[in-house]
């Protein structure tokens, strides 16, 4: 197979990439880590080299905006990689296999079960490859630190993730988060984080001339925003039904499902997010945790509809003031979504921040809270 580099450059020539001294310098990077796992494979005079080096080659963390190529570069770095012991996940789909096999090894074992756990998953595997780290709740902080631990010092296999967040970024304000910080210490002194921030936003130019707002409801609004959401992903649309969810941790040891999250996109029905009790501090973890949300399913609200319309405010503020890009199939448009009830005066001001999350200036802002 091809080295990681020379399938990056090619991609450059042909035109398809653009010149990017961050994408360039993360393949040089993943191009040395795959020549070390390579040569760790095949033995002889490199392999002992590299093992007299190095005791483990040592992994990558790539971090990013939406856009930047980072995916692209693990998928590179994956079809290059020429030895059988490497894997590729989504980290959410990761995540859900070791709490299953931590609740299978707790019914068999009575001692620890997070060694036995990475002994299994580090069976013939040299190389982990994860497609967006991110943690969103709890259960997950409390296991990582050891679990990484076992598999990149006890078991030697090499972790290249992909994330929208820098490791110190990593579960900011979460639940316990003193239990996480070893993690955070763990990424930092075994893998390479390579910043990448350059000046084209891919995904963005993917998206470019769909519209945002899909009125009325019906199969061509869901059509519309189900391709946005592909597009974002580079999920296979044949493959819908396995499109990963996740439990997001909201504060005060709660929990939201988000049905459809993948690659920092989260899918809600406008029921789930403003039909049931929710609070700013579930709007505001949805806004921080995700750089895209898409919401299906929006009524054309009546002044019975006060509470559903409040909360429908207090979500819309949360996206705007963090910058997330906001898909969304509604019964009308956004002026005639709650006309006349209590709090109707206000809600103009809601009208007036979705006219202006549809705009071109306003996709393209960065994710985060801005000044």
């Amino acid at each position: 197979m091809s080295r990681v580099l020379t399938r990056y450059e090619r991609l450059i020539a042909a035109g398809e990439l653009r010149p990017d001294a961050d994408q360039r310098r993360a393949a040089q990077r993943l191009d040395t880590l795959q020549r070390e796992l390579e040569a760790e494979q095949s033995g002889g005079l490199l392999g002992q080299l590299f093992s007299r080096k190095k005791a483990r080659p040592q992994g990558v963390y790539m971090v990013g905006g939406v856009g930047r190529g980072k995916s692209m570069l693990m998928d590179l770095f994956h079809a290059s990689l020429d030895i059988p012991e490497k894997r590729r996940v989504h980290f959410h789909a990761f995540m859900q296999e070791v709490h299953a096999a931590l609740r299978e090894a707790r019914k068999s074992e009575s001692g620890d079960p997070i060694p036995v756990v990475a002994e299994r998953l580090a069976q013939d595997l040299k190389v982990l490859a994860f497609d967006e780290m991110v943690v969103n709740n709890s259960a997950d902080a409390m296991i990582m630190s050891r679990l990484f631990t076992q598999l990149i010092c006890q078991r030697n296999v090499a972790i290249v993730t992909t994330s929208n967040r820098r490791p110190s970024e990593l579960y900011k304000d979460g639940l316990n988060r003193e239990h996480f910080l070893p993690f955070i210490e763990l990424i930092e002194t075994e893998l390479d984080v390579i910043e990448l921030d350059g000046p084209t936003d891919y995904r963005m130019e993917r998206i470019g001339g769909l519209k945002t707002w899909h009125t009325p409801l019906g199969d061509e609004a869901t059509a519309k925003v189900r391709e946005a959401f592909f597009r974002l992903t580079d999920y296979p649309p044949e493959d819908a039904e396995h499109v990963p969810s996740a439990e997001l941790d909201v504060g005060g040891g709660r929990t939201l499902h988000v049905p459809k999250s993948l690659k920092g996109v989260a899918v809600f029905s406008f029921k789930r997010l403003c039909e049931r009790p929710r609070g700013a501090a579930d709007y505001l973890a949805i806004a921080q945790a995700y750089h895209t949300v898409i919401v299906v399913g929006i009524p054309q609200m009546d002044r019975d509809m006060r509470n559903e319309a409040s909360r429908f405010v207090t979500l819309i503020d949360a996206l705007y003031e963090n910058r997330v890009k906001l898909f969304a199939t509604a019964a009308a448009e956004p002026e005639d979504l709650y006309p006349s009830g209590d709090g109707s005066f206000e809600f103009q001001r809601t009208v007036s921040r979705l006219k202006e999350m549809q705009s071109e200036e306003y996709m393209a802002l960065g994710h985060g809270v801005g000044d």
